[in-house]
């Protein structure tokens, strides 16, 4: 990728991202109008970029890596060129007049030493350093200023100064003893500043590898069912609702649902799950991921940018490309850095200069412009935020902006939703009690015929037992859910109830002791315990268990040792929360809150001063994500788009949550260490290089180096591993 399209937005912060008509460059991050800017399609979405180089990058990152590498080796021959004539003259000189004896020089009395440096410098000047000129060019043409402005000014000057003292040395105000030429100091500026370019390219090809791996696991083609027919036709093109033929193998081309086949998926790429998954007919499929050794034929519910893969790719792409507030600042400094860095430039030229020392003035504004990097403090953020991003991806964790990492660094407590959450939200009947004229039988019918088209987890354990035994459900009439306490209905012109005891209490004055005390007897044992009546009879009691997460008590642990407060969060009564909570060890329960009052629970943690995380389930715990300072949504499986969380975990693992936290710290660090030496290094540089204290070559091997820091420290992110 060209330099002009690497750096040029460093010093224009691309605050037009979100507005109207304007997109960001997902290869330079610069922002661009969407009605002129070169575009192209990936997996239904349509990306835009600000130059070819850009385009050629995205589409095919090899390719252009390889053109970079040959415009370094041009220009790294060009300077060795240079330095190899430069040693020549040395051995000349040593070796005396026997040297120069066969050297034809009066016979070709116009190659004197200064033109021997010009014919070797021009190519390196104007081919390799071309794109420092477009780019100057285009940032001029948008009345902004950029690093490829100060090396073009800065290289320029040295190169026609140079051109001067070769060709018309009568027209310089200065002495014969004075001119020198610097050809060398611009070709070697050049070299040194395409030389870490390159070195960055690669380094970020290595380090911005999660979202391509992602991209590239949609498959260019696939085969679909059309009038009878089977035909292979792009990815793209697939209609929802059409029939899909996936053979052993191949990757499945889009989202949908099994019609006919049986076969094993590896989803390991996408959701992080080892083992492949079983799918038969009625099961889902999610684009992206590679069919074992069975033949399926599924229908595509989801296809282009709607799959799950477009999803996860459209989120990760849009957190690397937000910024964290404390880049604000940065991008505020480097909006006047650039102009103030050629002022500079300017009045240390002009006072060497009115104090006779034009050399001196010429190498020092040189040395100015070349050593200021707003590119380092550009890139940052930028740097550290795709790797750290993309190393999230990989884990299965889905970080939505740079502001959540800065959220997550000042984190001081951590609720956690408890169905689902800290047990696997599957919830299976362990107790069977009548207590009136019914047989269990008849209690579990009609228990079922209540719960019947609920979505709760506990329904589902009562659906799951009535369709075990085979039990027919019972014709009833006005369902009314009673939010956080169960379900009422009407039998014969009776009401029946299905609930906990608040629901219970509508109907009784009291329970009876008996009652009482076997329901405290099953939630000590971390049951939830449910009783059935009509009218004010009780007929029967029922009570599920759900298994707690095998990983959870780590999970808790590892969260301890990080000063994270943890308290775990249940509409369940008391007895039964704090049994689970003490299975994974958790010692503050907040017990018997409705799913309305979770978001108050939370908010009423914030007013006490604390920073809150909540863990939940993205869809059903909404208002309670997204009411905390970091929603976390755990378990998000194909449908990641409906997520509320600000951390979106695509497996259902508890200790993801320890890693999300731990890998967004690492990125902040790395952020605020990127932008510490990125301050330091023009702080100390621009005043050494002003007071002619800096040979600009060598300001430009320390310019390089200053943004290759920046990204080869945010590249060590790379190393972080999941908790």
């Amino acid at each position: 990728m060209s330099t002009t399209q690497a750096c040029h937005h460093h010093s224009h912060p691309p605050d037009g991202a979100g507005k109207a008509g304007m997109a960001k460059d997902p290869i330079c991050g610069m922002v661009v109008p969407v009605a002129t800017a070169l575009t192209t399609q990936r997996g239904g979405r349509a990306y835009y970029f600000c130059s070819q180089s850009c385009l050629q990058t995205f589409l095919n990152p090899d390719r252009e890596l390889r053109v970079m590498r040959r415009r370094v080796g041009f220009v790294l021959g060009g300077v060795l060129a240079l330095a190899l004539l430069r040693a020549g003259a040395f051995i000349a000189l040593a070796a005396g007049v026997s040297l120069m004896s066969w050297v034809p020089l009066p016979a070709l009395p116009w190659m004197s030493w200064g033109m021997w440096l010009f014919v070797l410098a021009t190519p390196v000047q104007f081919i390799g350093g071309w794109s420092f000129y477009t780019g100057a060019w285009a940032a001029l043409k948008r009345r902004a200023l950029n690093m490829d402005v100060l090396i073009a000014l800065g290289t320029s000057v040295a190169y026609f100064y140079s051109v001067v003292v070769v060709f018309a040395p009568s027209w310089l105000p200065v002495g014969v003893n004075d001119r020198d030429v610097y050809f060398e100091v611009s070709a070697v500026v050049i070299a040194f500043v395409l030389m870490g370019k390159f070195m960055e390219e690669i380094i970020k090809k290595r380090s911005s590898a999660a979202v391509r791996k992602l991209l590239d696991l949609q498959p260019a083609t696939a085969t679909v069912i059309r009038d009878g027919m089977e035909m292979t036709v792009p990815a793209d093109a697939i209609d929802a609702g059409e029939t899909v033929l996936v053979r052993p193998g191949e990757k499945i081309p889009a989202d949908g649902v099994v019609l006919e086949g049986s076969s094993s998926v590896d989803e390991s790429l996408l959701t992080g799950e080892s083992l492949p998954v079983a799918k038969q007919a009625g099961a889902e499929l999610i684009g992206g991921t590679v069919n074992g050794a069975g033949l399926l034929r599924f229908q595509a519910s989801r296809v282009g940018a709607d799959t799950a893969l477009a999803q996860i790719v459209r989120i990760v792409e849009e957190a690397q490309a937000s910024t964290a507030s404390v880049q604000r600042l940065a991008d505020q400094v480097t909006g006047w850095f650039v102009p103030a860095v050629v002022l500079i430039a300017f009045a240390a030229f002009a006072i060497w200069a009115l104090a006779g020392q034009f050399s001196s003035g010429l190498l020092a504004f040189i040395a100015v412009l070349v050593i200021s990097c707003p590119c380092a403090l550009g890139i940052a953020t930028p740097a550290a935020l795709m790797v750290g991003v993309g190393k999230g991806a990989e884990l299965g964790i889905l970080i939505r902006s740079g502001e959540v990492l800065e959220r997550v660094e000042k984190l001081t407590t951590m609720v956690f939703d408890k169905t689902g959450t800290l047990t696997l939200g599957k919830p299976m009947l362990t107790d069977l009690e009548p207590l009136g004229n019914l047989s269990e039988q008849e209690v579990l019918q009609l228990a079922g015929s209540l719960e019947h088209g609920s979505e709760h987890p506990l329904a589902a354990a009562i659906a799951a037992a009535v369709a075990a035994r085979h039990l027919d459900l019972l014709p009833l009439e006005q369902f009314e859910a009673q939010v956080g306490e169960g379900i009422t209905a009407r039998q014969a012109g009776s009401v029946v109830w299905f609930g906990n005891r608040s629901l219970a209490s509508r109907f009784l004055p009291r329970l009876p002791e008996p009652v009482q005390s076997q329901l405290a007897g099953l939630e000590a044992q971390g049951k939830t315990a449910m009783l059935l009546g009509q009218a004010d009879q009780i007929l029967g009691l029922i009570a599920v268990a759900d298994t707690v997460r095998p990983e959870a008590r780590q999970a808790v642990e590892l969260l301890r040792r990080r000063g994270v407060r943890v308290i775990m969060l249940s509409g369940d009564n008391r007895t039964t929360a704090e049994s689970i909570a003490h299975q994974v060890g958790i010692e503050e329960v907040i017990a018997e809150v409705r799913p309305a009052d979770k978001a108050a629970t939370i908010k009423a943690l914030q007013q006490a001063g604390q920073v809150v995380a909540m863990v939940g389930d993205g869809v059903n715990d909404a208002p309670a994500l997204a009411t905390a300072n970091i929603g976390i949504a755990i378990g998000s499986g194909s449908d990641v788009a409906k997520e509320a969380g600000d951390i979106i975990l695509i497996r259902n693992d508890v200790r993801l949550v320890v890693s999300a936290i731990g890998l967004s710290r690492a990125t902040m660090r790395k952020i605020r260490q990127n932008l510490f030496w990125a301050f330091i290094y023009n702080a100390i540089g621009i005043p050494i290089a002003a007071f002619g204290w800096l040979n600009p070559m060598i300001a430009g091997a320390a310019m390089a180096l200053s943004s290759l820091s920046v990204i080869v420290n945010s590249s060590l992110l790379r190393r972080y591993r999941a908790a």
